[in-house]
């Protein structure tokens, strides 16, 4: 050790050294050791890069536990390492669904950020954890802002990295509809991350496009890519990823109609999700379950499942996430219906009081993406489905105000494509969402990449305001009104303004 170099830094270099060659317990061990033999500034670097491989390993909590000791050492003026601290803790907290606490560090990261023109990198790997936080709350407008941004800081700080951002704008164009450009994202995203030789990335990035591919029914694809990046990331023992690729498969198995193993493969990611305490991932691998339970005749089973991951997601404010899961329990419930003789009216009840606050709240999405395209795009792949259940669940309930309140307010917005309601196609889930990047690997590389169709296709416009409430009648009563009042109350979000104009 040079005389220059303060005591038990040779152990810092053994763990990164250890972590580079694939081995997290040994890196772990090392950085464990040096947070217990050593002190001042490298015993505190020890402590973080003991967190991180925490969280790799998926001991979440663990992680946490740690960064927020580091950050208790971490001088004020230490504004690299202080800003490198937070953005980590962040994605620790993230998969704890802690997503305000999540926003807030990040906030703190930024802002220590705005001055230090000489640490581009690490403002992208903020933007990347902001990107990050949008997507688990399907903000995918901001998704769209900061991944432009976050691209643009790429090319111009940290080039290796340009693959996280093109893949957070994959997720957010296939989520928003625009399919096609998803998988153009996710590709690019996947020849950056192995021009730059970033192992990791690319097995992450393997990961989202299988999910991508098992979404668009690409299912050779997909279990290509899945089984390539679960080689990896089982040989490295990273629990919580080998979890996500447990759920592909799951998923990939039960699109064949092979039952039995999408259960096993499904309760086997449950496990990594509950070890490593991913509660967002536990929710919805909980909804996969439902499905077969559903598919099985197991009715209260998968509504006790539906039940745990809806509260997973109110208890964190993820209105979205609970309108699209009453939307998948109304697409269930439709299910058991169609195999039905005789049509019981507190299932086709239930549907309703589904479907239709669902509808609403998945509607209104709408008004908050950018531009006329998205919108478009999101009505026709997303909205459009959720509104064709509420029609069918409104007839199955003769429910004839329901069914003239419906028709009105899709007369003065979007119409609605009824030419698509008799299409025998499988519904798409709407809970599994590509994983965003859990973090930025400061490694240079090379970058081979024609970044201009990635900056064109990410510019943004204008988000448009929800629409107004429509009084019907001599009494003016308002459409839907009782839907409308159950959506904003069940989901905490607005679904329409307070004005109110006659129909």
């Amino acid at each position: 050790m040079s005389e220059n170099n303060p005591p038990g830094l040779e152990l810092l270099y053994e763990g990164a050294a250890a972590y580079q060659g694939g081995d997290i317990a040994e890196a772990l061990r090392i950085f464990e050791h040096a947070v217990a033999t050593t002190a001042d500034g490298v015993r505190t670097s020890a402590l973080i890069n003991a967190a991180s491989m925490y969280d790799e390993l998926g001991d979440h909590e663990g992680a946490a536990a740690r960064y927020r000791r580091a950050l208790a050492e971490i001088p004020d003026d230490a504004t690299e390492k202080r800003a490198s601290t937070l953005i980590n803790y962040s994605q620790a907290l993230q998969h704890l669904g802690a997503l305000d606490d999540a926003q807030s560090v990040l906030e703190q990261a930024r802002d220590l950020l705005t001055d230090a023109e000489d640490l581009g990198v690490l403002r992208v790997s903020c933007l990347l954890s902001l990107s990050a936080v949008a997507t688990h709350r399907s903000q995918w407008s901001r998704v769209i802002e900061i991944a432009t941004e976050s691209l643009d800081a790429a090319l111009l700080f940290a080039p290796h990295l340009c693959g996280h951002p093109l893949m957070n704008l994959a997720g957010a164009y296939f989520e928003t509809g625009r399919r096609d450009l998803g998988v153009d994202f996710a590709q690019q995203a996947l020849a950056a991350f192995t021009a730059a030789g970033d192992h990791n990335a690319v097995a992450d990035t393997q990961q989202n496009l299988a999910q991508i591919f098992s979404r668009l029914d690409r299912l050779d694809e997909a279990e290509e890519l899945v089984l390539a990046s679960q080689a990896y990331y089982e040989g490295a023992g990273l629990g919580y990823r080998a979890g996500i690729g447990w759920k592909i498969r799951g998923f990939l198995a039960e699109c064949r109609g092979e039952i039995d193993r999408a259960d096993a493969w499904y309760r086997r990611s449950l496990d990594c999700f509950r070890a490593s305490g991913a509660v967002l991932d536990t929710a919805a691998v909980q909804c996969r379950l439902a499905t077969l339970e559903y598919a099985c005749g197991r009715v209260g089973a998968g509504q006790l499942l539906l039940a745990d991951a809806f509260a997973v997601y109110a208890e964190r404010g993820l209105g979205l996430q609970c309108a699209q899961l009453d939307y998948w329990h109304a697409v269930l419930v439709e299910m058991v219906i169609d195999d039905m003789d005789a049509l019981p009216a507190e299932l086709a009840a239930l549907g309703r009081a589904l479907a239709v606050p669902a509808a609403i709240a998945i509607d209104a999405v709408r008004y908050t993406l950018p531009n006329g395209n998205q919108r478009e795009q999101w009505n026709r792949e997303v909205a459009d489905p959720a509104m064709r259940l509420a029609f069918r669940f409104a007839h199955l309930c003769q429910d004839g105000l329901l069914l003239a309140d419906l028709i009105e307010t899709q007369c003065a917005g979007t119409t609605l494509d009824m030419n698509t309601a008799g299409r025998a196609e499988r519904p798409q889930f709407p809970l599994d969402t590509p994983n965003p990047p859990t973090g930025a690997d400061p490694r240079p590389g090379p970058l081979h990449l024609g970044s201009a169709l990635a900056r064109v296709a990410a510019a943004a416009g204008l988000p448009v305001t929800p629409p107004p409430r429509l009084a019907v009648g001599p009494e003016a009563r308002i459409a839907l009104g009782e839907y409308i009042a159950a959506a904003e109350q069940r989901y905490g979000q607005r679904v329409r303004e307070d004005r109110v104009v006659p129909a």
